[in-house]
């Protein structure tokens, strides 16, 4: 016995020793200077730290720290400040040892990046989530600060998620939606492209097991047919190439199994219907006097005098980068085998930037004085919401995520002048970007010289003139239709404000009241004023009162007397309570829970059951999960299971915000209850139509709740709301009705 742990011991120390040689390897292939002490001797004050504590996998702890140390150092090109702080980013927050003694040690930046990450690791990527808002904003103050922290910080997050394995369901699917709801668009957005794609396909990898399995599958059963392809498109493009005595690397690029899964959803297809799954990659060497956007251009002349063009598929971001630091040039052309195929253009630096983002694009620049990018801008957007952050934890995360992912649209000023927007951002977003009073007195717009309502989403290329009036202010309806975060943020800012003042002016008129009818403004005086008018706060019953949504009768005599059954004065009431009401995301309707919930332990998986007619869960109204759907569970205040697809959005934001309360789910077999699903479907207009459909659902023997049909143009297209047991019901009722001539397509829709 002593022998085995003695070989463990001398085996774990190998390991390590190996993997510190292997960041070591890495180090010295970049283009950093050769610190390697300061690397060496914070490795062995990490390993001193952390000796005798494993992981949960079994392994001794100081490998995680490697780990990300080097993601950071190989796969975003970091340097040994930020190696010495991955290696040290657990020991402030597992030892006893503080970030005084690192300071002393490792001096005051590596201090100050070991302190940014222990802040945030109980901040909104803890397991306080949704506890205050201030966690966060500590993370964004340290980011726009030391951009490292949260670099590091997606290193971290990535290796967590190689080693998801050894947790228990409940905590990946929490880890899992985290990562799809905040690190992945982090990560996209600081232009981090192969560590965005690894996030989203190891998330996708654990919330939806089974689909990422079968086009994992699907992806290498196709190979071959798409190697042949790409090689047909290749050969004579490389001819024509290598004509040009350009250096230059040209390979196939495949879409990632999450971003494939996606547009199965999005667009109701198979994965035989997407043409898109790869893409061809040609880089091409920089070289000094001659310009990479000519170089480029000169490409694509080469490839459309080869293949016809798509013109509608160029997307040219070698003029304008995207807002992460993204440069290259996409064209779509029709290949020899009459498929269209996606070539995208890039020189090595372009690629670089591409592939690890920020840190590439700060070395580029540190050789290039270059003008401010869009990142940097995004970057001073953050600073401007970090002053006035919303109270909310959980809305001050979703403003901030508002523009992580978003794609852009480039807009001009009327002097020419481009601002970047994410799209589908309205003529307010436009407003807004120009300056905080422009947006505030913002009264409409004209788009290419035509006048336009300030809720009008702008496209790519248009001129905005932005229309003001000193009279007009911030208005709660504008919350409706604004995109960008930095409008969000004003327009609340000012509508606080606003409440502020109107709250300030229904006080002086309460007062002035009582001081008129003789009476002392007391405690239980306004309470019973506060009674009258179904206020909960006093805030309330001054806001009502200066906004005029109530009226105060002639004497208070009347308010102390007891409720009124005014009936004008009830809709006042209910006016003034929608006034009130706070502007918030749609939440489920949870249907009533017909049984007591099972004993909920979250280390198992909870067992949705059916007895008779009773359910010990209820099902999301946001999603409508039926049995066979992958799921997971909620528990909410009152202990009940509330069920929801893994692939819903609300499902996503509730395993980022409140971990502790999730629960892997598994469906009892045999269900007996019914649960209703829409199904759309589309086809081929013809004599009849409506009733073969309706008379093949029935003769399936399930029930229809509702079905509507439109026809235009030859085609037709409809909703069915049916009463189904599981998903393999609609996946036969599914191919029932695609049997049916004319019908060419069926899916389920939420």
């Amino acid at each position: 016995m002593v022998n085995d742990v003695t070989k463990k011991k001398k085996k774990e120390e190998q390991k390590i020793e190996d993997e510190f040689n292997a960041l070591l390897f890495d180090y010295l292939a970049s283009n950093h200077r050769r610190k390697v002490e300061i690397i060496t001797k914070a490795f062995n004050f990490a390993n001193h730290a952390h000796k005798g504590v494993e992981r949960q996998s079994g392994e001794p702890y100081i490998l995680h720290p490697l780990a990300v140390a080097r993601i950071a150092c190989k796969e975003i090109g970091l340097g040994s400040t930020s190696i010495c702080s991955a290696l040290l980013h657990d020991v402030v927050e597992d030892t006893d040892y503080t970030v005084e003694d690192i300071r002393n040690l490792f001096g005051d930046k590596i201090a100050q990046i070991v302190d940014g990450l222990t802040k945030i690791s109980g901040g909104i990527f803890g397991d306080k989530a949704s506890a205050q808002a201030e966690n966060f904003r500590k993370l964004l103050l340290t980011m726009s600060d030391d951009i490292r922290v949260i670099l590091i910080k997606i290193a971290d997050r990535l290796h967590n998620m190689r080693t998801l394995d050894s947790l228990l369901p409940a905590k990946q699917y929490k880890i899992a939606g985290e990562t799809l709801y905040l690190y992945a668009p982090l990560a996209h957005r600081l232009g981090l492209f192969s560590i965005k794609t690894e996030l989203e396909d190891l998330g996708f990898k654990y919330e939806h097991p089974e689909e990422y399995r079968h086009i994992s599958e699907k992806l290498t059963t196709t190979a071959p047919a798409r190697l042949y392809i790409y090689e047909h498109f290749a050969v004579p493009l490389r001819e024509k190439l290598n004509a040009m005595n350009i250096k230059y690397e040209m390979k196939d690029r495949m879409k990632s199994v999450y971003s494939i899964w996606n547009k199965m959803n999005a667009k109701g297809v198979s994965f035989d219907e997407i043409y898109d799954i790869f893409a061809v990659r040609i880089i091409f060497k920089s070289c000094p006097g001659i310009d990479e956007k000519k170089r480029c251009w000169d490409i694509y002349s080469v490839i459309t005098d080869l293949y016809r063009l798509r013109p509608d598929r160029i997307r040219d971001w070698v003029s304008r980068p995207k807002a992460n630091g993204y440069q290259a040039l996409h064209v779509t052309v029709m290949g020899p085998d009459g498929r269209w195929v996606e070539v995208q253009i890039r020189s090595s630096k372009m690629d670089e930037i591409a592939e690890k983002g920020f840190a590439a694009h700060w070395k580029y620049k540190a050789h290039n004085v270059e003008e401010d990018t869009e990142l940097d801008k995004w970057l001073g957007t953050i600073q401007e919401i970090l002053e006035n952050p919303n109270p909310n934890a959980l809305d001050f995360l979703d403003m901030i995520k508002l523009n992580l992912f978003a794609a852009e649209i480039f807009v001009f000023t009327p002097k020419g002048d481009i601002k970047t927007l994410p799209q589908g951002a309205t003529a307010l977003d436009f407003a807004y970007e120009l300056h905080t009073n422009i947006g505030n007195q913002c009264i409409g717009a004209k788009v290419n010289h035509k006048l336009v309502p300030l809720s009008h989403k702008m496209n790519s290329g248009d001129q905005v003139e932005i229309l003001t009036s000193r009279s007009q202010s911030p208005q709660p309806e504008w919350l409706n239709f604004i995109t960008t975060a930095k409008a969000r943020t004003k327009i609340e800012i000012a509508l606080r404000k606003k409440r502020r003042e109107k709250i300030k002016n229904g006080e002086d008129i309460i007062a002035e009241f009582l001081k008129k009818s003789g009476i002392d403004g007391d405690i239980s005086v306004l309470d019973r004023i506060m009674s009258y008018f179904d206020c909960e706060k006093k805030e309330d019953l001054y806001y009502a009162v200066a906004s005029h949504l109530v009226e105060l009768p002639d004497s208070a005599k009347k308010l102390l007397k007891g409720k009124s059954d005014n009936v004008i004065l009830h809709y006042m009431k209910q006016a003034y309570k929608v006034a009130l009401r706070k502007q918030e995301d749609a939440k489920e309707k949870l249907p009533e829970i017909l049984e007591t919930p099972d004993e909920i332990d979250l280390k198992k998986t909870y067992i949705l059951r059916e007895t008779g007619n009773k359910r010990n869960y209820a099902v999301a109204e946001c999603c409508h999960p039926i049995p066979g759907d992958g799921v997971m569970g909620f528990i909410n205040d009152d202990k009940r299971i509330i069920v929801h697809k893994r692939s819903c959005p609300i499902a996503i934001k509730l395993q980022t915000s409140f971990g502790k309360r999730i629960i892997s789910c598994e469906w009892a077999s045999s269900p007996t209850l019914s649960f209703p699903v829409t199904l759309e479907i589309r086809g081929i207009d013809s004599m009849g139509i409506l009733n073969q459909i309706s008379q093949a659902i029935t003769n399936f023997s399930v029930n229809i709740r509702k079905i509507s049909l439109e026809t235009k143009d030859g085609l037709f297209e409809g909703m069915v709301e049916i009463l189904v047991h599981d998903v393999e019901d609609v996946q036969r009722l599914s191919n029932i009705l695609l049997k049916l001539k004319g019908v060419k397509n069926v899916k389920r829709v939420d």
